[in-house]
């Protein structure tokens, strides 16, 4: 039983766990106060089914709770319109929520499922495990920088750039073709290097990265340059991508595995032992990194 009682009623399926995530989204804070409602809801929902892609689980049911400054039918119409087609291109469905008056403030509670034991998580990543990230970073960062005027852009390259921060693809099928494979995942949410941070904090590792290995798009290079491109890329959110680690024993499969899928994935570098993250330019110097990710009360 779903919408319409004062609580859902879910049969989860046999022999899962079930994986809850939820994010609150604010307006002027995660997306500005001009941006369409059709992209507002699609975000709203996509950035938290990034968070069950990392877990590796399969999205089935959300709640929405939605404050509204007042009530605008054609700004509710066009929000639907863009919280379902993302929700119908994972196939979850809404089940409750809640609305309220107030500033613009939209919480999403996902709730997915994976086979009992076969969840991915921050911890496992262990010395000698490969780095590798699904698509490009740092796209993000520049489409909000062009919706705040920070950056110039027309044509493709602008809308492509937009679209990467208002409209993130949550890499769901990513997420379940490696959940055999990986031994830690985390999606980009807060940058790069401050999400493979956790990894490092919850397997007590190191990672080294190779700062001519990070994949940034043609879009973003032509906007900037490949090198500042790669190093804004270190630091910036938003882009929903997963990082995670292989060991030896399975790298052989993911290439074939990512074609099938028609996304692109790139080995960033390598885990070994110590603590936190290491950016190594072309010269074998260390990248001294500006930004340690978002930081939510800065």
């Amino acid at each position: 039983m779903g919408i319409g009682d004062d609580g859902a009623v879910l049969q989860p399926s046999p022999a899962t766990q079930t994986v809850i995530a939820v994010d609150t989204l604010v307006c002027g804070v995660h997306f500005p106060e001009h941006a369409s409602a059709y992209d507002i809801g699609w975000r709203t929902l996509a950035v938290n089914l990034s968070d069950l892609a990392a877990m590796g689980a399969t999205p089935r049911w959300f709640t929405l709770a939605l404050t509204l400054p007042e009530l605008d039918q054609h700004w509710l119409e066009e929000f639907s319109k863009g919280l379902f087609a993302c929700a119908a291109g994972h196939d979850i469905s809404l089940v409750g929520g809640d609305t309220t008056a107030g500033p613009l403030t939209l919480t999403v509670q996902v709730v997915g499922e994976v086979p009992t034991d076969q969840y991915l998580s921050r911890a496992g990543a262990q010395a000698g495990d490969a780095i590798y990230l699904t698509g490009f970073v740092g796209d993000a960062m520049a489409g909000l920088g062009i919706m705040q005027e920070r950056y110039a852009a027309q044509g493709a390259r602008r809308e492509y750039l937009l679209n990467r921060f208002m409209k993130p693809s949550p890499r769901v099928d990513a997420g379940l073709a490696i959940a055999q494979l990986a031994s830690a995942a985390i999606d980009i949410s807060d940058g790069l290097v401050a999400d493979l941070g956790h990894i490092c904090a919850a397997s007590q590792c190191c990672a080294e990265l190779q700062l001519r290995d990070i994949p940034v798009s043609p879009q973003l290079v032509e906007l900037l340059g490949k090198e500042p491109a790669q190093t804004l890329a270190l630091s910036s959110g938003d882009d929903y991508e997963i990082c995670f680690t292989v060991g030896p024993n399975f790298e052989p499969q993911l290439k074939s595995l990512f074609e099938t899928l028609g996304l692109n994935i790139t080995r960033i570098g390598h885990i070994k032992t110590g603590t936190g993250v290491v950016v190594i330019t072309a010269d074998g110097s260390t990248v001294a990194i500006g930004s340690k990710g978002y930081q939510h009360f800065s």
